[in-house]
């Protein structure tokens, strides 16, 4: 009883977008938007029904996995994390509701703002990044290279580098509303690819210089 307690706030917060949907169900039109092109325009649409299963999607699964992960975690280091595990949860869960709930306004309105999309997840990449440095060595969160894996220094150094990174790179991310379309999505996503590729090669570069390190001291 005490757990579930705990998860209150969590499921709460999940089951926002999928109460927002009842409230708007009877308004929807047997057939909703469900993708939009670069530019913004709607280019497929689909039965209403799928909207729940987006929602399953989008809030129910990332929802489960965090809760479940800290439970199979073999190095069962994020359990060790306490609060601060919990309070990532919650931001998390946060965000990908308000991308929720926004995802079924657009469904409603048959409109769609891809810059204000890009800018709620480049916030969610300058929030994760700033947590990046309390994440403990783990097989699911974070920047999980088989370098940072082997090494606990190497996915420190590798977790402060690329929490700086994701912090400016989702600010940025979340500028980009301000662009033109589709430049706003084309700037978002070099963005993306920069902050991901650099903290994997870094960590690569970093594992090898330990490794000569040990080498010569040996």
């Amino acid at each position: 009883m005490e757990k579930f307690k705990k998860e209150i706030p969590f499921i709460s917060i999940a089951l926002l977008p999928f109460i927002y949907l009842a409230y708007i169900w009877n308004r929807l039109p047997e057939k909703v938007p469900m993708h939009w092109n670069a530019s913004g325009e709607i280019d497929d649409y689909g039965n209403k029904k799928e909207l729940f299963f987006m929602l399953l999607l989008v809030v129910g699964l990332p929802y489960l996995i965090l809760l479940v992960i800290p439970n199979i975690d073999p190095k069962q280091k994020l359990k060790t994390m306490g609060n601060k595990l919990n309070n990532l949860r919650f931001i998390l869960s946060l965000f990908m509701s308000a991308l929720a709930i926004f995802i079924l306004y657009s469904a409603q309105q048959q409109t769609s703002n891809p810059g204000l999309i890009l800018a709620i997840v480049g916030l969610l990449f300058a929030f994760l990044g700033n947590y990046f440095k309390t994440i403990k060595p783990n097989y699911f969160i974070g920047i999980r290279t088989p370098w940072t894996l082997e090494n606990e220094e190497v996915w420190k150094k590798t977790h402060l580098l690329a929490g700086k990174m994701w912090f400016v790179g989702g600010l940025l991310m979340a500028m980009t509303f301000v662009l033109p379309e589709p430049l706003n999505i084309y700037t978002f996503l070099g963005i993306t690819g920069i902050i991901s590729v650099i903290p994997i090669i870094y960590s690569y570069l970093e594992f090898k210089k330990l490794k000569n390190q040990q080498q010569q001291v040996n």
